[in-house]
């Protein structure tokens, strides 16, 4: 018997999809590749897939095809292998969850993540956590960078994952929609899911002192029911690696600089070593941030930009 449904566990060997109110537990039979994308997990959570109950075990399946996907979050690997892993496919918007310490979110992993989100046209909403943890310099840190985004256009809030309280404008945004949580591990996400949904219990673990580093406890993505909403969980990245995006498209996915590109002199300008260049301009002038630019010339570096 033939069936549809949508992924909501993606494990790598096994996975679980929802049809019709029921939970189906599926395999991928043989080679299952889809065309022009090379990734470790051909299926992700939040897929739309038809598949087979096989005939003498009535919740379990073979995955036969999936539909085309809308969107999905894809990152490279930065390590040596320089795989490339899809979270998850077709969301309607995907939070990152921030902190300042334990463990710290640099700028330019930030500027990495948006970047991709914008690519695929994902709305990207930025969440700062644990702002009851700081002291007053780290506070005024967090505000100063917080406020980099906000000047761009990012939507931006502060929260405390275990303050229900603190979590109402998110959960308000998220009514009806499929919303992804990423970031480090140890930054929170697993925290605010449990809050936003206490049945869920999701497992969680404090911060490494030494390193300053999450604890994997989530170790693959999975998609849960809120409501009319469904929230996915994702395990904890260290590096995000962009994929798929040429040098000259690169200034694009940047909105503030997409906003001046226009004016500069060259219309192939890649705000490098160009005279009369509007970016460069707006760097010194102190319109667009270092820290953005800074981003912004590592990656144009970077072999990972180049397919």
């Amino acid at each position: 018997m033939l069936k549809k449904g949508i992924v909501y566990c993606s494990t790598g060997s096994h996975y679980r999809i929802k049809s019709e109110g029921q939970f189906y537990e599926c395999r991928i039979k043989g080679k299952f590749r889809i065309k022009g994308i090379k990734s470790t997990n051909p299926v992700a959570v939040g897929d739309k897939v038809s598949f087979t109950i096989e005939a003498d075990k009535a919740a379990v399946g073979v995955i036969t095809d999936i539909e085309p996907r809308q969107n999905y979050i894809i990152r490279k690997s930065v390590n040596l292998s320089k795989q490339t892993h899809i979270i998850a496919a077709n969301i309607d918007q995907v939070f990152l969850m921030i902190t300042i310490k334990t463990p710290p979110t640099l700028p330019a992993f930030i500027d990495r993540f948006l970047i991709t989100a914008k690519a695929y046209e994902i709305n990207a909403v930025l969440v700062f956590n644990k702002v009851d943890l700081y002291d007053k310099n780290e506070l005024k840190a967090m505000r100063d960078l917080k406020e980099i985004y906000k000047k761009i256009g990012y939507e931006c809030f502060e929260v405390v994952a275990k303050d229900v309280e603190t979590l109402a404008a998110i959960k308000t945004k998220m009514e009806a929609k499929v919303s992804m949580f990423s970031g480090h591990s140890g930054v929170g996400k697993s925290t605010l899911v449990n809050s936003l949904s206490p049945g869920l219990d999701l497992k969680t673990a404090s911060v490494s002192q030494q390193h300053q580093q999450g604890q994997h406890t989530t170790t693959f993505a999975e998609m849960f029911d809120l409501g009319k909403s469904r929230i996915i969980d994702t395990p904890g990245i260290k590096g995000f690696g962009v994929v798929d995006i040429q040098p000259e498209e690169l200034s694009g996915y940047f909105l503030e600089f997409a906003a001046l590109k226009g004016n500069c002199k060259f219309n192939n300008c890649l705000h490098t070593n160009e005279p009369n260049c509007a970016i460069k301009e707006a760097v010194e002038s102190g319109k667009i941030a270092p820290s953005r630019y800074k981003s912004y010339l590592q990656l144009l570096e970077e072999d990972s930009l180049y397919r």
